[in-house]
C-alpha cells in the first residue's frame, strides 16, 4: 500500500526495541527518574549521537535539542535507524558553525519520543510496550533525564545548549534549572510558556489523533498491520504544517493550482493538498502517535515560571550568556514573544531570523542560525 507519491505506507507504529540503530548510542541509569507530575518511570532510556571529542577540561561541550518530531540524528544521511537525513546537516561537520574538531556536540532523542528513547512503543517492566500506561511528561522532566546523560558523559558545563520549538522549551528550562551548567544558551522560535493560540492548536491535533478508532486508547501497539492511528496521526501532521509554514510562502508556492493530473472540481486535488498530504504520508512512515501525544502534551504545559513564582523571576535565574532567535514570519511562535523573553533575561541579545518559511525559518534557513551560533560561540 502506497501514499500519493508512491511511498510505502507504515505497518503499526514507528521505531520499537530491536530495530536497526544507526550511529546511536545509550545511557540507561540505574536509578528510576522521579516525574513532576507523580511517580517514576523505571527502566528508561536515553538514545543520543555525538560528533567530535570532549577536550580534557570538559570546555567544548555543545547540546543540540530537537524539535516536536525531531531526534538525535542531527546530521548525516538517512540510513538504517536514522529514517530521514540530519535534521540541522547545514550546521553540524567540518568548518561548519559546529565543527567537531573544535566541538564536542551532543543530540539526545527527547524522553517520551520513538527513535530509541523510552517513550509509549518502548518495552515496560512487563515486557509489553507502555502504550496508554507511559506517564504523562513535563520538559522539565526531559531535561532532568538529559542531565544525567550530561553526568555520564562527564560533561560539568556545556558551552552551548541550543534549541527551536520544542527544543528551545527544553533550551530554557536547562538554563532556569542548572544555571550554573549553560554558559551559552540559544532559544530560537520558542516562548517562556505555551500560549492559549498554541495550546489549542496542539490540543486540536492531540484530538485527531485520539479520535482515531485505531487509538485504542493508547494500546494499539499490538494491533494488526495498519491499525494504527496512522489516520489520526496524519490529521494531526497536516494542521501541524500548517502552523509551522506562512501564508505567504503557500500562496506563493501552490496558490490554487491544481495537483497535476487533477480536477479539484471533479474530487481531485488542489497542489496545496498534495503537499500536506505529503507530509503527512512522511510522518506517519517515521514516528509514533503515542510520542507525539506525549511531547505534544509536555510542551502544552510547558510553563518556564511554573513553581518558581513565575516567569520573570524564573528568567532571573538564568546567567548564561543568552541569544534569542525569532522567525520574522512565524504565526505559531510569533516575534512578540521572543523579544518578551530576551527583556527578561539578563543581557539577552535578540535577533530575527528572516524567512519567508514561517516557524520552520529556523530548521531552513542554516545560513542566518550558523551566523547567530557562530556570533554567541564567539562572545
Amino acid at each position: 500500500m502506497t501514499d500519493s507519491h508512491g511511498d510505502p505506507l507504515p505497518v503499526s507504529g514507528a521505531w520499537r526495541e530491536g530495530d536497526p540503530v544507526g550511529g546511536r548510542n545509550w545511557f540507561r541509569p540505574a536509578m528510576p527518574l522521579g516525574l513532576e507530575r507523580g511517580g517514576v518511570l523505571p527502566g528508561y532510556q536515553i538514545a543520543y549521537e555525538t560528533w567530535g571529542t570532549l577536550a580534557p577540561d570538559g570546555s567544548n561541550a555543545v547540546l543540540v535539542l530537537h524539535a516536536l518530531t525531531g531526534d538525535s540524528h542531527v546530521a548525516g544521511p538517512a540510513g538504517a535507524g536514522h529514517p530521514s537525513p540530519g535534521w540541522w546537516d547545514g550546521l553540524v561537520g567540518s568548518g561548519k558553525a559546529l565543527d567537531p574538531a573544535r566541538w564536542f556536540i551532543v543530540a539526545p532523542n527527547v524522553l517520551g519520543g520513538c527513535q530509541g528513547s523510552t517513550g509509549p512503543s518502548s518495552a515496560g517492566p512487563d515486557g509489553l510496550p507502555w502504550g496508554s500506561r507511559f506517564p504523562g511528561l513535563t520538559i522539565g522532566d526531559q531535561v532532568a533525564a538529559e542531565t544525567g546523560l550530561a553526568d555520564h558523559l562527564g560533561v560539568g558545563e556545556w558551552a552551548l545548549v541550543v534549541g527551536g520549538s520544542m527544543g528551545g522549551m527544553r533550551a530554557l528550562e536547562w538554563a532556569v534549572r542548572e544555571p550554573e551548567r549553560v554558559r551559552r544558551l540559544a532559544v530560537l522560535a520558542a516562548s517562556a510558556r505555551s500560549s492559549a493560540d498554541q495550546i489549542a492548536w496542539t490540543a486540536t491535533q492531540i484530538a485527531a489523533i485520539t479520535s482515531d478508532p485505531g487509538w485504542r486508547g493508547g494500546d494499539y501497539y499490538s494491533a494488526r498491520p495498519g491499525d494504527g492511528p496512522h489516520g489520526g496521526l496524519g490529521i494531526a501532521r497536516r494542521i501541524a504544517h500548517l502552523t509551522y509554514r506562512s501564508e505567504p510562502e503557500l500562496a506563493a508556492r501552490f496558490d490554487r493550482r491544481p495537483q497535476p493530473g487533477e480536477d479539484p472540481a471533479s474530487g481531485g486535488r488542489f497542489a496545496v493538498e498534495s503537499y500536506v498530504d505529503h507530509h503527512a504520508a512522511k510522518l506517519v512512515r517515521r514516528f509514533d502517535a503515542g510520542s507525539y501525544v506525549r511531547l505534544a502534551e509536555a510542551m502544552n504545559l510547558f510553563d518556564a515560571g511554573a513553581g518558581r513564582a513565575g516567569v520573570a523571576e524564573a528568567l532571573r535565574r538564568v546567567t548564561a550568556t543568552t541569544l534569542v532567535g525569532g522567525v520574522d514570519t512565524d504565526r505559531l511562535y510569533p516575534l512578540a514573544q521572543q523579544r518578551a523573553l530576551a527583556e527578561g533575561i539578563r543581557g539577552a541579545e535578540m535577533r530575527v531570523i528572516s524567512s519567508a518559511s514561517g516557524h520552520d525559518g529556523f530548521l531552513v534557513e542554516t545560513e542566518q542560525v550558523a551566523k547567530l551560533l557562530t556570533d554567541l560561540l564567539a562572545a
